[in-house]
């Protein structure tokens, strides 16, 4: 059987699992009162949002795992992959337990959640380096498939490129159905991509694929459930964790270009802010709300509106992501 055929098999395994997990869990999560707390300095027609289930990610992670089963005999690559988005679904989820159960609003302390994440990516780095036969080159994107060794330098490449990516899906899970689709859209990218260039690991997108279809269904406006910092997590170390496979981490800045610019964002803002505090002693903003999709709503646009925005702009980058990566297979 083939690995588009497996790829398929796996989308369809999971999407049903998905979609019978979902209502199942949704109102044992209400009934726990696993509730979202959404800010008050936030969107204000976010607040309506307030008490809607979080944590959601578990289902579309048990989906994900229970599909990439089937395919992961012998296919190491496959199961660092499964492992990496398991691992940052934990974290994510320990971050959530804290925040809705313990009433804890910040979850993990920033240097819980920053070791727990080195800790995961370091076990990681040292599968690609050790134990698979990935190595430290990477592919450069329209070049014909010329990679660049980075030696040493892979080291640190790998912990900024991985945590800069699951932190950036992170901050993109902010509206209804956001981060589920776009890393939807992402994923069938790195299936195609992984099926064309002859690995082992498109079942596994096929299964991630499958399980966001299925989840996306009580995710989209209005949502009935949020992922969480479970999932979003879980779909950032997925991300990183193919890209890495694949040898094409750089790809991460063109498909995933949502991720990083949200990151930009969030970033500027911050920085802007102290900045101009510290020389006009008031800070000042650069836009209206960060992340960037927040600032489209503080313009007045509706949150399926910026939703869809963000899932055009991804599919066309993977099509531009495609050109660049043609020459390889």
């Amino acid at each position: 059987m083939g690995s588009l055929e497996q790829a398929v098999y796996a989308i369809l395994i999971a999407f049903v699992i998905g979609v019978i997990l979902c209502p199942i869990l949704i109102p044992v999560l209400h009934k726990m009162k696993f509730g979202q707390n959404v800010r008050d300095d936030g969107p204000q027609t976010h607040l309506q949002k307030q008490g809607t289930p979080t944590m959601g990610g578990i289902a579309f992670l048990i989906a994900f795992v229970v599909a990439s089963f089937f395919f992961l005999k012998g296919n190491t690559d496959g199961i660092a992959v499964v492992l990496m988005t398991l691992c940052y679904g934990i974290i994510g989820f320990l971050d959530d337990y804290i925040k809705v159960v313990k009433k804890r609003s910040l979850g993990l302390r920033a240097w819980q959640k920053l070791a727990l994440q080195l800790i995961v990516t370091a076990v990681f780095c040292w599968y690609v380096m050790m134990k698979s036969g990935i190595g430290t080159a990477i592919y450069i994107p329209f070049t014909n498939g010329m990679e660049l060794d980075l030696g040493i330098l892979f080291v640190p490449f790998l912990f900024i490129a991985v945590l800069g990516t699951v932190n950036g899906v992170n901050l993109t899970d902010g509206l209804d159905g956001l981060a589920g689709g776009v890393t939807l859209i992402v994923a069938a990218f790195f299936m195609i991509v992984s099926w064309a260039a002859g690995s082992m690991i498109s079942p596994v997108c096929g299964a991630i694929v499958g399980a966001l279809l299925a989840f996306l269904l009580f995710n989209c406006y209005p949502a009935k459930v949020f992922m969480g910092d479970t999932g979003s997590l879980a779909l950032g170390g997925f991300v990183a964790a193919t890209a890495f496979v694949l040898k094409m981490p750089i790809f991460i800045v063109i498909v995933g270009f949502v991720y990083l610019w949200e990151s930009i964002t969030v970033m500027l803002q911050v920085g802007w802010f102290k900045i101009t505090k510290r020389k006009y002693g008031e800070g000042r903003r650069l836009f209206k709300m960060a992340p960037f999709h927040h600032h489209l709503e503080q313009c007045g646009w509706r949150e399926t509106k910026v939703v869809t925005l963000f899932y055009v702009v991804t599919a066309l980058l993977c099509l531009l992501g495609f050109l660049g990566s043609k020459a390889m297979f």
